[in-house]
């Protein structure tokens, strides 16, 4: 089974990079979404488009990409579990997680926002539109770089 994984590794490591650009992309759109939504008049019906965006966004593209890129990711650490070895990796999941726990934090809000009511402050999901890409920043570094 690993040396077909390791035959494909390329192609895997291709599909897991667009899974990170697709799940980044919806990660740094989200809370920009909440940020407009937060503005937004109570039960009107701009609230109601951002609850339709909202929820489309995060089970259309940002959950299924979240799921590719632990799968394809997890994959090759299967085919290659050498990598385990390295420090740089270790950072590199460590900021994956934090990413993930973010995501969490969006879906919980996702929903709150759905129910009418305005979770956290605007100023909060301005700073939280940042997060993932810093995090993202840290991922890419370790991988291209390999500080360490």
């Amino acid at each position: 089974m690993r040396q077909t994984l390791l035959a494909i590794y390329p192609w895997i490591k291709a599909l897991h990079v667009i899974a990170v650009i697709a799940w980044m992309a919806g990660m740094m759109y989200l809370p920009r979404l909440f940020v407009y939504h937060w503005r937004a008049e109570k039960g009107g019906e701009a609230e109601r488009n951002f609850i339709q965006m909202e929820r489309r966004l995060l089970k259309g593209i940002i959950n299924p990409a979240m799921i590719a890129v632990w799968v394809l990711g997890l994959t090759m650490l299967y085919a290659n579990p050498a990598l385990l070895h390295d420090p740089w990796l270790h950072v590199k999941l460590a900021a994956v997680l934090s990413i993930s726990a973010v995501h969490g934090l969006y879906a919980g809000a996702q929903r709150r926002f759905a129910r009418g009511e305005r979770p956290r402050t605007e100023k909060f999901w301005r700073i939280m539109n940042e997060v993932p890409f810093l995090l993202m920043m840290i991922a890419v570094i370790m991988v291209i770089v390999r500080p360490f």
